[in-house]
């Protein structure tokens, strides 16, 4: 079979010293953004400095009479309110998620425990019946604690990810006055602290946590990486929160801003009289960054604990070759120093001098990060693997070359960049689908709508082709842990991701900021383009956490089915076919409490919105302040309640499945949600981007087409509004949460396989 190249000494450190790269370089990212002061003095480098990125440029409101330090003061203020709104928000829901997160590790630990009646003797391996592992109470308070460990680093990078997107937005705005370039750089390094934090702190957890649950389990390796999935679970459950309820805050107070601002009183985005604007403001970012990021985290780390369980049953675990056990963790840790690289091309080595330079220099970041990255894998694939080893592969080992597993890696990784570029093409309004659903604005709302559902419909087809062929090869060649590992391949550009995908919401701040501060349209100009960009990227995010999505939950599936015992899965079967068709139906349930959620949370808000206006002497003119803190209560209440239902459908699902209908009608359950999921989620996230991108293009007007729609205020742009409000809640609420319900339900089966393997299925033993 040949020995890995690399040593088990040397794993043990390069995969920690990755982490602490990524940390110390999201440190250093994180003091260049902090060199822009929020304060009337001029901040820069000594004069005559010529570095391209230094601070001491001719501001624009110099020729225009507008360097007034009260505009300055003005955006620190609104930063401030923005960052208080959220991180009131955050430990808001964070009380009510802390509950459910207690709550729900006694369930761990209750459940796991029953499986054996509490007992503390060893009992025979599931895989290896002549070998004997720990007990099933260990099992169940091992995975309790990495449920835990899971839920708090999920948490934490979603409360981090906040506070970092609105320590920069007013920055990125001040950057603005300069040029076009100073705000890109500020931006995309905010976004870059995100990204590198989470990739870095993800994977030192795991890492460590590993190591710590190793000096129990010893050689019971089963035993141990079974006990880690709870990782993943923790992960994800606070994913799903985090991007319903970050999602309904966030939509609640755009559809609100939006409907009573833009369409009734024709009033500019983000125009400091409209009273939802810092709601909506606080709204981007604990939606679209404290949710993203922990979604894209859980998404890391289930497809980490989907290979690591699988390979723990393989030559890896049965042989007790450390590296190749680590094999996955070894390819996020290349990722990080990818993606270290990567960034210097964004930020260092070429400058961004134009608008036209902004999506370019974002596109680039995906097709360098995807490039480097193969060649990466090549690399750790040669010296962390031996040449031939086996996976197992229901029920029996079957042997890989090291080649072929980078085939798998690979194919995740490209495939990732297919859909991202996939996305790129319905969403971007450089590109003909986007016009056309523009041009449909001629004749009204109606004809907006059906040609933004077309394109999203349309737009499944290509990513699902993707996702199939990855799942095709990587299974051919390595059974199960192939797909786990092409999972990982596509998240291991992650840091890049996330700084693409955090981008945006800080521009889309950035903005606002600059319009209620008051200052010059041209630097509104130059932070639309940026929130322009900024829109297809997110949409390119949503792409990847989607595919990626379908790849864990698969590979999640796979291993459930092996953990429960079941030889196959036959779909013609009364238990497995009922499951099928309920799991079918589970994304659209879901779907439809979220989005109603949006609605009558918006519906307060327009109510609020439009009482302000009407009751409130001068708040038109511009002489009285509105209420915002009325309106930031109502997205808040309304978020917090409305979260509960979608959380508890996706949570209490697998558990009343397999505990009365047992482990062959749950796995029907799996892959019905799997498969609707998929196709829903994608069309969601595309057909509200496409509507977000039709209203932006009429709203600039850089082309003679575009130009015949517009300006702000006609008919044509009436019609775009509505149809991006409607859009709101299918790409920031429905349509990412989708891809956390697939993930969700995979890997809490997964983790529940033993105690519904011994005494699942109820109902059947009773009748």
């Amino acid at each position: 079979m040949g020995a890995a190249i690399l040593t088990d000494l040397l794993t043990e450190i390069l995969i920690p010293v990755a982490a602490v790269v990524g940390i110390g370089f999201s440190l250093i990212q994180w003091g260049l953004v902090s060199r822009v002061k929020l304060s009337p003095e001029r901040q820069g480098l000594p004069a005559g400095s010529n570095d391209k990125n230094d601070y001491s440029d001719y501001l624009i409101e110099e020729e225009e009479g507008l360097n007034d330090h009260n505009v300055v003061v003005k955006c620190a203020e609104i930063q401030s309110a923005i960052s208080e709104g959220a991180t009131s928000f955050l430990f808001t829901e964070y009380q009510y998620v802390g509950i459910f997160m207690v709550a729900f590790a006694i369930l761990v630990f209750l459940f796991l425990g029953s499986v054996e009646g509490f007992s503390t003797k060893s009992q025979p391996c599931t895989y290896s019946k002549d070998k004997y592992c720990k007990p099933a109470l260990a099992n169940a308070i091992f995975s309790t604690v990495s449920f835990l460990l899971g839920a708090i680093t999920s948490l934490v990078s979603g409360f981090l990810g906040m506070k970092i997107a609105t320590y920069a937005n007013a920055r990125t705005t001040l950057e603005a006055r300069k040029g076009v370039g100073k705000a890109f750089i500020t931006a995309f390094r905010s976004g870059a602290v995100m990204g590198f934090l989470l990739a870095a702190n993800g994977l030192l957890v795991l890492y460590i946590a590993i190591n710590l649950f190793k000096l129990y389990y010893g050689d019971d390796w089963e035993g141990l990486f079974e006990a880690i999935t709870g990782y993943g679970l923790g992960g994800s459950s606070m994913a799903l929160f985090g991007r319903v309820g970050g999602g309904i805050y966030t939509k609640a107070a755009d559809v609100g801003a939006d409907l009573v601002g833009k369409v009734e009183r024709n009033i500019p985005e983000d125009d400091p009289r409209n009273p939802a604007v810092i709601a909506d403001n606080v709204g981007d970012n604990v939606g679209d960054i404290a949710g993203m990021g922990s979604d894209l985290f859980g998404s890391y780390a289930e497809s980490s604990c989907a290979a690591l369980v699988v390979a723990s049953i393989s030559s890896f675990g049965i042989n007790h070759d450390l590296t190749g056990m680590c094999y996955p963790l070894l390819i996020s840790s290349m990722g990080i120093i990818v993606c270290l690289i990567t960034t210097l091309f964004a930020t260092d080595f070429f400058e961004i001098k134009a608008v036209k330079d902004i999506e370019p220099a974002l596109k680039r970041q995906l097709i360098i990060s995807t490039s480097l990255m193969t060649v990466g894998i090549a690399i750790i694939s040669l010296i962390a693997l031996p040449s031939t080893f086996t996976i197992f592969n229901f029920g029996v080992q079957k042997q890989v070359a090291n080649w072929q597993l980078f085939f798998c890696v690979a194919i995740g990784l490209w495939a990732g960049l297919v859909i991202g570029f996939v996305t790129e093409y319905f969403t971007s309004n450089a590109y003909s689908p986007v016009q056309d659903v523009a041009d449909a604005c001629r004749t009204g709302a109606a004809t907006n709508v059906i040609f933004g559902l077309a394109l999203g419909y349309k737009s499944v087809i290509i990513p699902i082709f993707a996702i199939a062929v990855s799942i095709f090869v990587s299974f051919s060649l390595a059974a199960m842990y192939g797909i786990a590992v092409a999972a990982l391949g596509m998240l291991s550009t992650i840091a890049t991701g996330l700084a693409i995908d955090a981008y945006g919401p800080i521009s889309d701040n950035a903005g606002g900021i600059a319009e209620m501060a008051g200052m010059s349209h041209r630097i509104r100009e130059r932070t639309d383009a940026l929130d322009a960009a900024g829109n297809t990227t997110a949409a390119i995010g949503k792409g990847f956490a989607i595919g990626s999505a379908a790849l864990v939950s698969l590979a999640l599936f796979g291993a459930f089915v092996s953990r429960a015992a079941i030889s196959t899965v036959d779909v013609l079967t009364p238990k497995v076919f009922i499951g099928l068709i309920v799991g079918a139906m589970l994304p659209y349930w879901f779907s439809a409490m979220t989005m109603k959620s949006v609605g009558s949370a918006a519906l307060k808000m327009v109510e609020e919105v439009r009482r302000q206006f009407n009751t409130i002497p001068g708040l038109m003119e511009g002489t009285v302040k509105p209420d915002y803190a009325t309106c930031v209560k109502i997205s808040t209440d309304a978020s917090i309640k409305e979260m509960i239902p979608p959380g508890a459908l996706v949570m209490l699902t697998p558990l009343i499945v397999g505990t009365f209908f047992g482990v062959e009608t749950l796995s029907g359950v799996l892959a019905g949600a799997l498969v609707s999921g998929v196709q829903i989620a994608i069309s969601a996230s595309n057909t509200g981007g496409a509507w977000d991108n039709a209203k932006k293009y009429i709203e600039a007007g850089a082309s003679d087409h575009a130009r015949t729609l517009g300006p702000k205020g006609s008919d044509p742009h009436k019609a775009a509004v509505i149809g991006d409000t409607i859009g709101d809640p299918l790409k920031d609420t429905s349509g990412p949460s989708l891809n956390i319900l697939i993930k969700l339900m995979a890997v809490e089966s997964l983790v529940f396989a033993p105690f519904f393997a011994a005494h699942g299925g109820l109902l059947f033993k009773i009748f």
